[in-house]
């Protein structure tokens, strides 16, 4: 796959040649036979670390989930404003936003976190969309409680969320659910992991389509 590498965020022949490098490398440490293979690979350049190809966890066929969705220009969700920011915006039709802010007088209401709020508040957009969550426990825990209840059914969930506040819990809730899912197992996650993961997928998305 390597000979015929190329990344549509690189948008320079420097940037290209950098990014081909560091595959290059890091698909010797890690492989480069499947899509989660090269998930594995970008999420491990976007760290630094080559600890985190091991901490990954694919669930249902989540690459292909989520090629799928992008052909059908699924809506795409991130948790934060910076997960939003770092997802490729070409290559594809999916719209991207944020949501957090959308739930806030709720959050208020009911005393609970921005982003739960949120999720509570776009539930009715969720089913058939791309669920990107790379900062709040608590919106993955509040996504999980509304799968669970068959009330939402994402086509894809990128669940990273990070720290060491439920963040372990509610990736394995997820890993539970019967929905095409990529996490990160106990307390690392977080904003580049998840970007990185939904990258590869609109990167492999774009190539397939010529």
């Amino acid at each position: 796959m390597m000979e015929d590498y190329t990344d549509i965020g690189a948008t320079t022949a420097e940037a290209l040649e950098i990014s081909t490098k560091s595959r290059r490398l890091i698909s010797q440490m890690i492989g480069d036979d499947t899509l989660e293979d090269r998930i594995k690979q970008r999420c491990v350049i976007a760290t630094g670390d080559p600890n985190v190809a091991e901490i990954l966890r694919f669930r249902g066929g989540p690459g292909e989930a989520g090629m799928q969705a992008l052909k059908s220009r699924a809506p795409i969700f991130a948790d934060i404003k910076m997960v939003e920011a770092g997802i490729l915006k070409k290559g594809h039709n999916s719209p991207v936003s944020a949501f957090i802010g959308q739930g806030d007088v709720l959050a208020k209401e009911k005393g609970i976190t921005r982003s739960s709020a949120a999720v509570m508040a776009l539930q009715e957009k969720l089913s058939g969309s791309i669920v990107v969550i790379g900062n709040a426990p608590s919106a993955l825990l509040t996504l999980c409680d509304l799968m669970e209840a068959k009330k939402v059914l994402p086509r894809l969930v990128i669940g990273a969320a990070v720290g060491f506040v439920n963040a372990a819990e509610s990736k394995e809730r997820l890993r539970e659910i019967d929905v095409p899912s990529i996490s990160t197992e106990g307390t690392r996650g977080g904003t580049p992991i998840a970007v990185a993961a939904i990258n590869e997928i609109i990167n492999t998305y774009a190539r397939s389509q010529g």
